[in-house]
């Protein structure tokens, strides 16, 4: 008898869901901190590449009429993979400052909820650029084999 493929897991060793992110990976880390380490499971063999997202959707519409702030975005992710280091990368996208790479939570005003969301796609992405979280999310779109969700809190410390 065959069994059953397993969901797709994202987890970190840093925090779990829910929970409290460590400042090591915030503004209130010296150098404005470093992306946690995630880890991946039950992949879909199918998979051509993953594709990693982290956003912000409590930014107070005064600041980002959205309400949403893209933090982080990582493609190109080999399917094998087993997750990514902390202060690692790969293929990253600009964030919402217009800048590529990491940038951790910095909420202006209170506790914030960060979503990190694990994509499994049928598709490449080598040599691809993508401007913000959005395109991404088009480009993938009508190709997501399975998807996968860490959120994490977040408030800013009070100097």
């Amino acid at each position: 008898m065959a069994q059953a493929a397993s969901a797709l897991e994202l987890s970190s060793t840093a925090f779990k869901q829910g929970e409290k992110i460590p400042s090591k990976y915030t503004c209130d880390a010296q150098g404005g901190g470093v992306n946690p380490a995630l880890n991946f499971s039950g992949i879909p063999a199918n998979a051509k590449q993953l594709v990693l997202t982290m956003h912000d959707p409590d930014v107070p519409k005064n600041l980002m009429p959205s309400g949403n702030f893209d933090h982080w975005m990582v493609w190109d992710i080999a399917p094998a993979s087993k997750g990514i280091a902390e202060g690692a990368g790969g293929t990253m996208g600009s964030n919402g400052t217009g800048k590529a790479g990491y940038i951790g939570p910095c909420p202006p005003d209170r506790e914030h909820r960060y979503f990190f969301r694990l994509y499994a796609v049928d598709i490449p992405l080598t040599g691809k650029t993508f401007k913000d979280r959005a395109a991404v999310e088009d480009a993938i779109k009508g190709h997501i084999l399975a998807q996968a969700e860490l959120m994490g809190r977040y408030e800013k410390i009070k100097k």
